[in-house]
């Protein structure tokens, strides 16, 4: 059997013990080839060039050049490799993080902290980190889809596959689902949506509190509608955006005319915090064939079990495709069961939205 080619990664950080660290958990990885290392920017991006490494693990604090430059200059001179961020868990942390994923990273990890012995820094690091190494690079990493139905016909994008009237009632609701590659596809697709947009958006984006309250505050200061991190109790508006908190799942209650979106620690069977399938579940239970759900780029499965109770509630289903992905986790694997009903480009997503939600119950024709 013919083996796997490594994941050639390159790391960039003027911490020796995050270098340190990085060392052990890369080096300890059969399908990753750890191609050098770098102290500084210039040296990173010479290194990128030199190297051509399929992956860099950039900080983002750096003398010289710090990894935001790094980015745009990877960026600029058309270097084709893919860039996960290494980020303190502060406000400025957070804050740069979600600049360079707007710039181009594809995802980030935090740095361990400095009170945590090096063992548990190595444990922690490693459980975030090489997942999404290995959701980055599925061919490479030993992973399959063999075992997932085989995917079924998809219908053009930009054309609604046609349903019977029963099953397709005029939206009262806009669930969407999110993770890996998130913070840069909400940033193309909610500002998109029109000031006028006469639905609720309930999003849930897989990150750590503080990112989710930052992201909050960009994203409201780029789109035309309104976009708030969710209170403990909030009521669900229309033409608002209400992005749960980070590490709280966020849950639809009520009836469609008094919808209330409460934030809970609870559901431990949940895996993701917050869980894509709570949310997508718990509209359904409301919102009924009203529901319009989306499912953008992400690593992972969350999502799928979310629209199965969307599809047998009657509503409508809407996933971004493979090219236009980060990561066709999340998207794929709602294909592959059968229940999208359309397979749009990011840049598409919100043009068809804004139709289904704009035609007030009147059928499509054609």
């Amino acid at each position: 059997m013919r083996a796997s080619i490594p994941i050639r990664v390159l790391v960039v950080d003027d911490s020796a013990v995050m270098r340190s660290l990085l060392r052990i958990i890369l080096g300890a990885c059969a399908n990753i080839e750890l191609v050098g290392m770098a102290s500084d920017g210039p040296a990173g991006l010479e290194a990128v060039e030199r190297m051509k490494p399929d992956l860099v693990l950039l900080d983002i604090e750096m003398p010289c050049m710090n990894g935001l430059e790094v980015l745009a200059e990877i960026r600029a001179r058309g270097l084709d490799v893919k860039v996960i961020i290494c980020s303190n868990l502060t406000r400025r942390g957070a804050c740069t993080t979600l600049e360079a994923l707007a710039r181009g990273a594809l995802d980030y990890v935090t740095k361990p902290s400095a009170q945590h012995g090096v063992r548990e820094g190595i444990a922690t690091l490693s459980r975030e980190l090489l997942p999404k190494i290995t959701a980055l690079f599925p061919a490479r990493s030993g992973q399959s889809l063999i075992e997932l139905p085989p995917v079924p016909p998809l219908v053009s994008p930009g054309r609604p596959r046609i349903r019977v009237a029963l099953e397709c009632p005029a939206p009262r609701v806009l669930v969407v689902g999110v993770s890996t590659g998130g913070p840069a596809a909400l940033e193309t697709f909610l500002p998109a949506l029109p000031a006028d947009f006469p639905l609720p958006i309930l999003v849930a984006q897989h990150m750590p509190r503080l990112f989710t309250a930052l992201l909050a505050e960009r994203l409201d200061g780029l789109c035309s509608l309104p976009v708030r991190e969710v209170e403990p109790i909030t009521q669900a508006e229309g033409g608002v955006a209400h992005l749960a908190r980070g590490e709280w799942h966020m849950e639809a209650a009520g009836t469609p005319e008094h919808c209330l979106l409460r934030s809970t620690q609870g559901h431990p069977d949940e895996h993701c915090r917050p869980s894509v399938d709570l949310l997508f579940r718990s509209a359904a239970s409301v919102y009924g064939a009203g529901v319009l759900s989306v499912i953008l780029t992400g690593m992972g499965s969350d999502g799928l079990d979310g629209c199965r109770a969307v599809h047998a509630a009657g509503g409508r289903i809407l996933v971004q495709d493979r090219q236009t992905s980060a990561v066709w986790g999340m998207p794929g694997v709602v294909v592959r069961a059968g229940l999208a009903d359309q397979v749009l480009p990011l840049e598409a997503m919100a043009g068809e939205i804004t139709r289904l939600a704009m035609r007030h119950g009147k059928r499509e024709l054609a």
